[in-house]
Formats: structure tokens, C-alpha cells, sequence
């Protein structure tokens, strides 16, 4: 088991049991008896399912990441225009008065202010945008379901789990 801490002070994952990615070899039927094979069966499987949820779990983190970065974007042009619409509109169109008509220059004001925000509420939408489903673990999901759902059926390759006879099971009841 990885410690949980490196020497540099960062995270490292766990470690998991690595699932094969080729065949076992094949024993005999007489070697195995059905607890073992029931075990093993389910020791793969328990595995399968962990490194399917910590999978998860690093994408999702990732995307969480982003979206906080993007929601930090958000914060600020919010906090600009609340704290600024008091201080900034009268002390800059008061400012702006001395050479403007009073009604311009704090026209000229607000319209700075609105550029400022609309452009930090830009660049937050533009972080957030970024963020993507989790593309792997939905692929690798599928392929787990398509593999245990025809694993012990007999089934032909070609069909479905959900049909009977060349019929949906639903029809075949």
C-alpha cells in the first residue's frame, strides 16, 4: 500500500489491485470446484468495481477542480460590482463631474464598471466551459456491463441479454 503522503508533500492514490488485462490460464475444470470458482469470481468482480470508482474519483476530482477554478472567476466579478457600485460609481462620477455634466459622468462610470464585470463573468464562463464528463470511466462502465452481462449466459456473441428467440423479451413473455 502507497503511503498517502510522498517526500514532496503531495497526494499519492492508493494502490490498487491491477486487473489482468490478458486471460488467465486456463485450469481445469476438475482442478477448481464451484466455491472457488464463486470466490474468485467475486474476488474479480470486487476488484473491477474499485478501480472503477477510483477511476471515478480522480476524474471527477479533476473536473471539480476546474470548476472551482472557473467559479473563483465568478466570485470576483461578483464582489467587484457589489463592493465597487457604492465607492467607485460616486467617488469616479464625482471625479468625472468636474469636467462632464454630473448625469454623464456617472453614466461613464456605471458603464465601466458593467465592462469590468462582464469581463470576469467571461472569463469564468470561459473556465467553465472547459469542463467535460467523465469520458473513460463511462466508456470503461459500458464495457464492464457488456462483459458481466454475458459472462455465465451462454449467450451467442451476437445477442442481446434483453432478447429471446430474435424477440424483445418484453414481446417473448
Amino acid at each position: 500500500m502507497a503511503s498517502p503522503t510522498s517526500s514532496s508533500g503531495a497526494e499519492v492514490p492508493p494502490v490498487l489491485p491491477s486487473i489482468p488485462l490478458s486471460r488467465e490460464p486456463a485450469r481445469s475444470l476438475e482442478e477448481q470446484s464451484i466455491g472457488s470458482l464463486v470466490r474468485e469470481a467475486s474476488e474479480q468482480v470486487s476488484t473491477l468495481v474499485r478501480a472503477e470508482v477510483e477511476l471515478a474519483r480522480a476524474e471527477m476530482t479533476a473536473e471539480v477542480k476546474k470548476g472551482l477554478q472557473g467559479s473563483v472567476f465568478f466570485i470576483v466579478a461578483l464582489t467587484i460590482l457589489l463592493f465597487s457600485l457604492f465607492f467607485a460609481f460616486f467617488a469616479l462620477g464625482e471625479l468625472l463631474a468636474l469636467w462632464l455634466n454630473r448625469a454623464a459622468s456617472f453614466a461613464i462610470v456605471f458603464g465601466i464598471m458593467l465592462v469590468v464585470a462582464g469581463l470576469f463573468g467571461l472569463l469564468g464562463y470561459l473556465r467553465v466551459r472547459r469542463i467535460r464528463k467523465p469520458e473513460r470511466t463511462i466508456s470503461s462502465l459500458k464495457e464492464s456491463v457488456e462483459v458481466l452481462s454475458h459472462r455465465g449466459r451462454g449467450e451467442p456473441r451476437g445477442t442481446a441479454p434483453h432478447e429471446l428467440n430474435g424477440r424483445p423479451a418484453s414481446s417473448a413473455r
